[in-house]
């Protein structure tokens, strides 16, 4: 007897039967607990991947015009779909579907349409552990940067009757999972010319020198738009104020110098690349060559010999009210001209200045007298007499309808003489382009604009167009430009062809 219980005792067969049956409970509660974690996983990343795609979607569209808010929900509402899985309703579509957006009547910039809602954002707080608050809010859509994107939380019911969902909220074994993105836009411009402009427009304690027009007047608003503009460059160490201009750190590839800078901005193929968020600034250079950089466009010939290729050719239209003296046939160089002859007319200033300290005009400048001299009797389009055009817009006009070769009273011709370089048309040689910075602010906060300044944010970028060359290539000359047109806030779309969309996303 006691050989048989000794020997049942040492019997091992059937234990794993035992220990199976003992850790069978925790066994399927582990498998339980995987599929769910695996569950919660998959349904966290598709809210997750659906709410960034609608957020870069909805982000590209947040370029400072009036109309973002429109396109940004067209884009939501047009250009992303997709579904969402593994909760306990099954396949759902994750898209702003039919019917229209509803808008919060407490935050306008907060609106929600099926099971997306999304919040307009001026700002986002530094640190990423940080709430978005009404504080955030864009107030419009000129002002909007970023957009807040969420997905309606969609249920979960666990297998495993744990609450284990880490950031989830359980009730009767039931979870929410819910998807946020936050995306913004940046943007820059590339192919752009290194300078920089002081913002004639830029408001200080509520007002400016322009006498309270804006920014976005000065390209919508007819009366603002003609307006002339002198820009001056700055002498060493002198502070920046609405309407001087300076330049801008060219590409790396450029040499250093006066003269490389000069080519730079003198040639009709430029290659550097500036970002809205920040650029640098140039210490400042000898003012000759810069001004030669300038005056190439108008078909004078430079000083130097840096610009003898064909990148640097002027403008089909190079009217500007001037004779030669001398050959008339030869591209002649500044000194070899009369400006203001009798019976030739350059595109007139403004009858006053009573902007920016004399500096910015009434926008009241001699069209009939311009065009009588320089066309006769030809006509110009009717509406010209209710609303007077831009100087740049009779430009365009001229080079339109065929009369750039047309003579003036004293002789002159806009086209350029056959001995200059072959004129460029590719590009409009006569459009100035640069980055407007609001040069009072940046200075007040510690930036010296004169030095090598970096991460300087850019208001806009713009184009200006040059009604008249730059006085003497060493005579320290302004630059009488028309604002044309910028990016964003209001902008006509000229200059999109430059831009360079980037939205990203930030959380």
């Amino acid at each position: 007897m006691l050989r048989v219980i000794r020997a049942f005792w040492r019997d091992q067969r059937g234990i794993a039967l035992i220990l199976v049956s003992i850790m069978l409970p925790a066994i399927i509660g582990f498998s339980l607990l995987a599929i769910d974690a695996s569950r919660v996983n998959n349904l966290h990343n598709d809210l997750q991947k659906g709410t960034d795609a609608l957020a870069l979607a909805a982000a590209a569209e947040l370029n400072g015009r009036s109309d973002a808010w429109t396109r940004a929900e067209n884009a939501l509402t047009n250009l992303v779909a997709n579904g969402t899985r593994f909760s306990d309703g099954g396949t759902v579509s994750l898209t702003t579907g039919n019917g229209s957006v509803t808008v919060d009547t407490t935050y306008p910039a907060c609106r929600s349409k099926g099971p997306i809602s999304w919040c307009f954002l001026a700002t986002i707080p530094a640190n990423d552990s940080s709430p978005i608050t009404s504080a955030n809010y864009a107030a419009s859509a000129v002002t909007t940067r970023f957009i807040q994107v969420k997905a309606q939380p969609e249920s979960f019911t666990a297998l495993f009757p744990v609450s284990f969902v880490s950031g989830g909220s359980s009730s009767n074994n039931r979870f929410t999972i819910g998807g946020v993105s936050v995306a913004g836009f940046t943007s820059g411009v590339c192919n752009y010319t290194p300078v920089f402009i002081c913002n004639p427009y830029e408001m200080v304690n509520g007002t400016n020198s322009a006498g309270g027009a804006t920014l976005e007047q000065a390209v919508s608003d007819p009366a603002v738009h003609r307006r002339l503009i002198e820009l001056r460059m700055v002498g060493n160490n002198a502070a920046y104020g609405p309407g001087n201009f300076g330049f801008l750190a060219p590409p790396d590839d450029v040499g250093n110098g006066a003269q490389a800078l000069a080519q730079t901005i003198a040639t009709s193929r430029p290659l550097g690349c500036y970002s809205a968020q920040g650029v640098s600034t140039k210490t400042g250079q000898n003012t000759g060559p810069v001004q030669d950089a300038f005056n190439v466009r108008f078909g004078i010939n430079p000083s130097g010999n840096a610009f003898n290729t064909d990148e640097y050719g002027p403008a089909a239209n190079v009217r500007k009210g001037a004779s030669t003296n001398g050959n008339g046939n030869q591209c002649p160089n500044y000194n070899q001209i009369t400006f203001n002859a009798a019976g030739n007319m350059g595109l007139p200033r403004d009858a006053t200045t009573p902007y920016m300290g004399g500096r910015m005009g009434d926008g009241n400048w001699n069209l009939s007298g311009y065009w009588s001299t320089n066309f006769g009797g030809t006509s110009y389009p009717s509406s010209w007499d209710t609303t007077k055009p831009t100087r740049y817009q009779v430009y365009k006009y001229e080079n339109a309808n065929n009369l750039i070769s047309h003579a003036s009273t004293g002789g002159e011709v806009g086209t350029p003489p056959s001995a200059c370089l072959p004129p460029v048309t590719s590009v409009d040689r006569r459009l100035l382009y640069g980055a407007i910075l609001d040069c009072n602010a940046l200075q007040a906060a510690g930036n010296n604009l004169n030095g090598n300044s970096t991460n300087l944010p850019v208001e806009a970028f713009a184009s200006f167009f040059l009604t008249e060359p730059v006085p003497g290539a060493n005579a320290g000359g302004s630059v009488f430009v028309e604002l044309v047109d910028i990016t964003g806030r209001g902008g006509a779309g000229t200059l999109d062809n430059f831009l360079r969309d980037e939205p990203q996303l930030y959380r």
